[in-house]
């Protein structure tokens, strides 16, 4: 057991920093543009020579069935992962050129599954934000901000974990917001509570959103139809 775990650690230090090569980046437009983009898991490619264009200050929605590249398409945005072929690049500059400190100050990411601290709700609000005050977080849990979470929100519906989860996103007010499925597995009277906090939050920003349900993209700008 000892020997497995010092191989996994060995595999991560030997691993190369993604932007080593990267230099701090102040953008001054939020246009996303994917061009002629190829990527893979495990060399199953996922998707091939994907090209589009999404306009600042507008919501675009991704639509396709499950499996088809949907959440592929935000963690290249974000770089989570990196393209095998093809550019994806944020106001006219390469993403990988930039540090991925300097790239993801620019995005708040929702993602359908949720991943919470076993520590306070103010904590895990925070998280979104270097220097967060507790007049910058709201919390209508019984003990406020001290409320205390489980390990991955083990405490929590899915819909109170959803609702930090955009607090995080709505107290770091970046201007690109990538939306994953984020009412997919909520009731519907939280749902509404959800998508009025999204709708507050999106406002001037460059939205991006996978959805399966048409009350999710019935506001989109351009509607972007993986197969």
């Amino acid at each position: 057991v000892a020997d497995a775990s010092l191989d996994r650690y060995d595999r991560v230090r030997q691993t190369e920093m993604m932007d080593d090569s990267g230099k701090p980046v102040r953008l001054n437009n939020f246009d996303i543009d994917f061009k002629n983009v190829t990527f893979g898991y495990n060399e199953s490619a996922v998707i091939k020579n994907m090209s589009f264009h999404i306009p600042q200050h507008s919501m675009t929605a991704l639509v396709g069935k499950s499996g088809c590249g949907k959440s592929t398409v935000v963690n290249l945005i974000a770089r989570f992962w990196d393209t095998d072929s093809g550019t994806v690049s944020i106001g006219g500059t390469d993403i990988k050129a930039m540090t991925t400190e300097s790239l993801l100050e620019n995005i708040s990411v929702v993602f359908q599954n949720v991943y919470l601290f076993n520590d306070t709700v103010f904590n895990n609000v925070a998280f979104g934000k270097k220097g967060a005050t507790k007049e910058d977080v709201i919390s209508a849990l019984e003990n406020g901000y001290d409320t205390v979470i489980g390990e991955g929100g083990s405490t929590l519906s899915g819909g109170e974990k959803q609702r930090i989860s955009i607090a995080r996103a709505i107290l770091k007010d970046a201007p690109i917001v990538l939306l994953d499925e984020a009412t997919a597995s909520i009731d519907p009277d939280n749902e509404a509570y959800i998508q009025q906090a999204i709708t507050e939050m999106v406002k001037g920003k460059t939205l991006v959103v996978i959805a399966h349900k048409l009350s999710a993209v019935m506001g989109a700008d351009q509607i972007l139809m993986i197969e």
